[in-house]
């Protein structure tokens, strides 16, 4: 629990980084809004569907347009309202659910961008203290490419987990275990518990992961293999600490989504209801972002707890050169 308190205060004393990786959310999420509006708009021209939708939701023009829509389009169903989102997302990823390809690329431009500043983030809650524009820059740099080629040992696990794994758990060994199963109830249970199975299996890469980057960042190491290994090590030297963490990190963001649920609006009409709604949703994006900071932070603080101090990183922090008076009249 210390370790986590620890990770919140760091997050709450670095507010520029949620402020930018929030940043970083809405500029790419931004396009992919006005395609949806720009195809909406079209569809709907000065039809009478699009004085109902002005103050509502038509659910039937909403269907219409779900069935001929392509790509982008084929996203805009009744799960996109309000906590339905939330839900939506969730079953899609939980389920291996296939987006359309302009979701995939966005999704992957967006994972670029978070490995590209893992590096400067971690860094800068590391060090627990600012490192300035050039300092968190020169760190993303540098972490950059060698999270990146841990990034291929990802792709290769997540990939097997995802292609083998969670086909084999529910498309061939769920239909033999229900096959005789005559009540329901008894049928959702065994789901559940491939789902948990799943979850697990998920869970315990990414916390290795994590500690990967954890061990790469406050160590200064180059060998991701290393790193990995390194981030096994302590997880099953400090397994209690670590399953802990994870799990108290996961409830947070359970909290996080659960008072989304419980306050997120549903459809509304144009004008001021739009606009608390936008409003609202972009809150629920802060707070998410800043429950997935609290976990690397939390991380952070576990680890330089059992093996180093706090504040301390291997790195030394790079320094903005002085221009050529100051370095004169310095020496």
């Amino acid at each position: 629990m210390s370790a986590l308190l620890d990770g919140i205060r760091r997050v709450n004393r670095a507010p520029a980084i949620l402020c930018g990786v929030w940043l970083m959310t809405m500029g790419l999420s931004l396009p992919l809004a006005l395609a949806m509006r720009s195809m909406i708009a079209q569809h709907l021209g000065s039809s009478l569907a699009a004085d109902t939708a002005a103050t509502g939701v038509n659910y039937d023009w909403m269907q219409e347009f779900g069935d001929q829509a392509t790509g982008l389009g084929a996203t805009l169903k009744p799960t996109v309202i309000g906590a339905g989102a939330v839900l939506d997302n969730l079953s899609t990823f939980i389920d291996n659910v296939h987006r359309p390809i302009v979701i995939v690329c966005a999704a992957g431009a967006y994972l670029t961008l978070w490995l590209f500043v893992a590096g400067g983030i971690m860094d800068r809650y590391a060090r627990e203290r600012p490192t300035r524009a050039h300092g968190f820059f020169a760190a993303s740099g540098e972490f950059f490419f060698r999270f990146l080629r841990l990034a291929v040992v990802m792709w290769i696990v997540y990939g097997f987990l995802f292609g083998y794994m969670h086909p084999w758990l529910f498309d061939d060994l769920y239909p033999r275990i229900t096959r005789d199963v005559n009540v329901e109830r008894t049928a959702f249970f065994m789901r559940v518990a491939l789902y948990a199975v799943f979850g697990a299996a998920l869970a315990a890469c990414n916390l290795i992961f994590d500690y990967a980057k954890v061990r790469a960042v406050v160590e200064d190491r180059r060998s991701m293999l290393a790193s990995i290994g390194a981030a096994m090590r302590f997880a099953g030297a400090h397994c209690g600490a670590a399953v802990s963490l994870y799990i108290a990190d996961f409830i947070l963001f359970l909290v996080v989504v659960a008072l989304y649920a419980a306050i997120a609006p549903g459809a509304g009409g144009a004008g001021l209801s739009m606009w608390l709604t936008f409003a609202l949703g972009q809150l629920y994006v802060i707070a998410r972002l800043w429950a997935k900071l609290v976990f690397w932070a939390s991380e952070i603080a576990l680890f330089q707890s059992r093996l180093a101090h706090a504040g301390y990183v291997a790195r030394p922090l790079p320094r903005w050169p002085e221009s050529p008076t100051a370095e004169t009249i310095s020496s």
